[in-house]
């Protein structure tokens, strides 16, 4: 077992003022994996106070200088690919190896991009009599979750470091390892004290803490919808700025046109990656009324090829899911969407065969003639479970894509990328997969609606955290 007993505060490992611990558990079989200090709001101002003390010194260092941390970050990461991508297998569940590929390399690909970024990114321009600045917007702090742990902080550090902003992390309490080798990399690359500080807890008291000290300029938060509401309640007394990437509920959308072998193995493919618990997961198919048949016979066969057990064996392609809660969660769906009516397809809440029953693990499950407005079609489930739609005609198909509080993503499938294209600016998302489109972090990622505000990724990942200045100068007199 590890433990884990310092924070990363103003270049250093420190004692946390806490008492408190936090106790992490295996995905895979229940053990206790690891403990680490439980902080408290003594903890966060400590660490909010080193940011604030970094941030002058730190927002005017050049561009190249910034960028030439974030380069020895990158690095750092890709020298240590193995040692995170088993600790976050273990800490979360994902197969050990999506975890090299994904929950390292994407990291790793975001600390490098805004390396580079910075080398012509604008940060100055004439307009007029004015000349506008793109400062950095100060102290931030960075709220993540368990499901992309690396990845999602990855996001926000690394912007926000490009930018000129002093960061206090947060990560969750379920998957936190990974953050200490970060720091850990961090510190190695000799990133100045107090520019990066790393804090753990629980989100009544460390996090709201930090949400609500009045040093802090910016929130930017990754979780449910219901904390990034209570995140955006508590940071509206000292108006700070916010940026929340909340939950989805995101639609599929197979056009008659569309090759339906291809287009229903992608869509279970894209809705059971890590195991479901993925924001922007295709968990809604929606197909032709008169092709159900067919694109549930095919989705049956696709789920059914999933082999589920020990993420750190080889051949497995679903792991467990990261916490007892969320199996407990995923289970009650499930028996929901019976209870409403949907049809069980495959799947279903008893344990699959032949794992460890001690572990978080929940079948590959699929519901079929899964009316619009059930319960397992409007609301987040964040396991391996797919509902399957019928629509009549296009514009049917879009209402029902649409009716939905969240609009973080989505897909559309069709025989042309233009026919595709077509229905999906119709779509009320933030990104849409156009025929099984990848995923691209040069491109903005957020959503519309409850999904969320702001973006992250791309360039327009680092405007989040710039503020602009105008600056207005006297016309040279004419002669």
């Amino acid at each position: 077992m590890e433990q884990r007993n310092q924070f990363y505060i103003d270049g250093k490992w420190v004692a946390p003022a806490g008492t408190g611990s936090i106790e992490v558990f295996s995905p895979t079989d229940g053990a206790l994996l690891a403990t680490l200090p439980q902080g408290n709001a003594a903890d966060a101002d400590a660490a909010v106070m080193a940011a604030r003390r970094a941030f002058d010194a730190w927002s005017i260092t050049p561009p190249a200088e910034r960028a030439a941390y974030l380069k020895k970050i990158q690095e750092g990461l890709k020298a240590r690919t193995d040692e995170i991508a088993r600790t976050i297998t273990l800490e979360m569940g994902m197969p050990y190896k999506l975890s090299q590929r994904i929950q390292v390399g994407s990291p790793a690909a975001s600390f490098g991009m805004y390396s580079k970024m910075l080398a012509d990114f604008p940060f100055e321009e004439r307009v007029g009599n004015s000349k506008v600045l793109r400062e950095a917007v100060g102290v931030v702090v960075a709220i993540t979750p368990w499901n992309y742990p690396l990845h999602q902080i990855a996001a926000k550090v690394a912007a926000a470091l490009a930018a000129g902003c002093t960061v206090v992390l947060k990560p969750s309490e379920v998957a936190p390892l990974n953050a200490f080798l970060l720091a850990e990399i961090v510190h190695a690359a000799g990133v100045p004290a107090g520019v990066f500080n790393l804090v753990t807890g629980y989100g009544p008291a460390i996090g709201e803490a930090l949400v609500t000290h009045p040093e802090v300029d910016m929130v930017s938060f990754t979780g449910s919808t219901r904390a990034g509401t209570r995140v955006s309640e508590l940071a509206s007394a000292t108006v700070k700025r916010v940026a929340l990437e909340l939950g989805g509920k995101s639609a599929a959308i197979i056009l008659d046109d569309a090759d339906f072998a291809v287009a229903v193995k992608g869509v279970v493919g894209n809705c059971y990656l890590n195991s479901g618990q993925t924001c922007t997961a295709h968990t809604r198919m929606l197909v032709p009324a008169a092709r159900y048949a067919e694109a549930a016979q095919l989705a049956v066969e696709a789920a059914q090829a999933y082999r589920v057990g020990d993420p750190l064996a080889e051949g497995i392609t679903l792991g467990p899911l990261a916490s007892k809660m969320q199996q407990d969660r995923v289970r009650d769906y499930i028996a929901k969407g019976i209870a409403e009516g949907g049809e069980l397809l495959t799947g279903g809440a008893a344990l699959p065969e032949g794992v460890n029953p001690a572990g978080y693990y929940v079948a590959p499950t699929i519901f079929g003639q899964v009316k619009a407005d059930a319960t397992i079609a409007r609301e987040e489930i964040f396991g391996p479970v797919l509902s399957i739609i019928s629509y009549t005609d296009e514009d049917d198909a879009v209402r029902i894509a649409n009716a939905s509080v969240y609009g973080l993503a989505g897909g559309v499938w069709s025989g042309s990328d233009e026919h595709a294209e077509k229905v999906a600016r119709r779509l009320r998302t933030g990104q849409v997969e156009i025929n099984g489109g990848p995923f691209n972090i040069y491109a903005p990622f957020g959503g519309y609606k409850q999904s969320g505000n702001g973006r992250e990724l791309g360039k327009y990942g680092l405007e989040d955290f710039l503020e602009y200045k105008a600056m207005q100068f006297r016309p040279a007199p004419k002669v």
